[in-house]
């Protein structure tokens, strides 16, 4: 069982910079692939980025490739997502989750809001 807690969200202006933090649970942090996804009012939950279990590899969504950035810290149990140059689109509930390597995403956190405004 994995237990994910994020952090770090909040009110922001257009243009600003924030880093969202996801505490995990358990010694074995280090086998989980971690990503971020995120939930508009009124739209699906889409994803935003992954990395890999060992913080090598990682892939964004188009919308937010060259502003955010996923980075992990095995040591601290902790994945990161510093969202910079930040756009009222952006502005949704931001969910981390964890997976296996050839499994589902099945840990999700309880999320945190971000709201940007113009």
């Amino acid at each position: 069982q994995v237990q994910l807690v994020e952090s770090g969200g909040g009110l922001v202006q257009a243009g600003d910079s924030l880093r969202l933090s996801c505490a995990a649970s358990g010694r074995t942090f280090s086998f989980y692939a971690m990503a971020w996804f995120r939930q508009a009012p009124g739209k699906e939950r889409e994803f935003v980025a992954t990395v890999s279990s060992s913080g090598g590899s990682t892939n964004y969504a188009d919308s937010v490739k060259g502003r955010f950035t996923i980075s992990r810290d095995n040591a601290k149990n902790t994945v990161y997502l510093q969202m910079n140059s930040l756009k009222p689109e952006d502005t949704a509930v931001y969910y981390c989750a964890s997976r296996r390597v050839g499994l589902t995403y099945a840990y999700w956190g309880q999320g945190t809001q971000v709201t940007v405004s113009s």
